[in-house]
C-alpha cells in the first residue's frame, strides 16, 4: 500500500510510449501517483496520457530523445512546471539491434551505446541537481539479464546493460539521501526485437524469447522500488520468466 507522501510523488518515464516504459506509467499513474511520459512517438504518448486522464489518473507527456542532453533537461523542467517537483526519474528508453560483432553494424552499435547509455546518463545529469537540492529522489534505470550475461550476437548490447549497472551503483555509492534502483529484466514483451535487422540475431532471439513475461510484471517491481520508506534503497531486482536459463 502506498503511502500518502509516495501517491503525490511525481514519476518522469522515458521510453513511454510502449512496453515496460507504458505498463509502468499506467501502473503508477492508477496507483495514484502523478506521471510524465516521454518518448519520440508523441501520437502514442497522446493516446496513452488520454487513457490515464479517463481513468481518473494523473499524467502529462512530452516529446523526447534521450540521446540529447538538452531534451531531457527540459523535459525535467516540463515535470517541474507541471507538477512544482520531481521524485523519481525513471530511465527505460533503449535499442536493441543484436547482431554478431563480425556483421560490423557500427552505426547500430553507437545508437546502442547513445540511447542506453548516454541515455541514462542525461537523464541522471538533469535530474540530479534539483535531487541534491532537496536532499531526495530516486533513479529507476533499467539494464537487463544482458548486463548479467553475455550472449552470442549481443555483445554490445550487454555491454550497455553492464554500463548500466556500472553507473547506477557508482551514484549509489556517491550518494547520501538519492535512492539508486537498477531493475534487470529477463525476457518481456516489448517492441525491443523489432529493432534487430541481422537474420541471424533475429531467429537466435525468436528462439530464445518462446517465454516471456508482460511488462506489467517489470511494472510492479519498478512500483515495488519506488513505494519503499524514503530511508529503503532497493538497489536491483532481477525479474525473469520461470525456468530462463539465464
Amino acid at each position: 500500500m502506498l503511502t500518502d507522501a509516495n501517491t503525490q510523488k511525481v514519476v518522469l518515464i522515458t521510453g513511454a510510449s510502449s512496453g515496460i516504459g507504458e505498463a509502468t506509467a499506467r501502473l503508477l499513474a492508477h496507483k495514484g501517483l502523478r506521471v510524465v511520459l516521454g518518448a519520440r512517438r508523441t501520437d502514442r504518448l497522446e493516446a496513452i496520457t488520454s487513457e490515464i486522464h479517463h481513468k481518473g489518473g494523473s499524467a502529462e507527456y512530452r516529446a523526447l530523445d534521450v540521446t540529447s542532453l538538452e531534451e531531457m533537461q527540459a523535459f525535467v523542467e516540463f515535470a517541474k512546471d507541471k507538477f512544482g517537483r520531481i521524485d523519481v526519474v525513471v530511465n527505460n528508453a533503449g535499442l536493441m539491434p543484436l547482431s554478431k560483432l563480425e556483421a560490423l553494424k557500427v552505426d547500430e552499435w553507437n545508437r546502442m551505446i547513445d540511447v542506453n547509455i548516454r541515455g541514462v546518463l542525461h537523464g541522471i545529469a538533469a535530474a540530479l541537481p534539483t535531487f541534491k537540492q532537496q536532499h531526495s529522489g530516486q533513479f529507476v534505470n533499467l539494464s537487463s539479464i544482458g548486463g548479467h550475461a553475455v550472449f552470442p550476437t549481443a555483445a554490445v548490447y550487454c555491454a550497455t546493460k553492464y554500463a548500466v549497472w556500472a553507473i547506477s551503483e557508482g551514484l549509489r555509492q556517491e550518494s547520501t539521501d538519492i535512492r539508486v534502483t537498477v531493475v534487470s529484466p529477463g525476457t518481456t514483451e516489448s517492441e525491443l526485437a523489432n529493432t534487430i535487422t541481422d537474420a541471424e540475431a533475429a531467429q537466435w532471439t525468436a528462439e530464445f524469447r518462446q517465454s516471456v513475461i508482460p511488462a506489467d510484471a517489470i511494472a510492479r517491481a519498478i512500483a515495488f522500488a519506488i513505494e519503499q520508506p524514503e530511508e529503503v534503497d532497493v538497489n536491483e531486482i532481477i525479474v525473469r520468466p520461470i525456468g530462463q536459463s539465464t
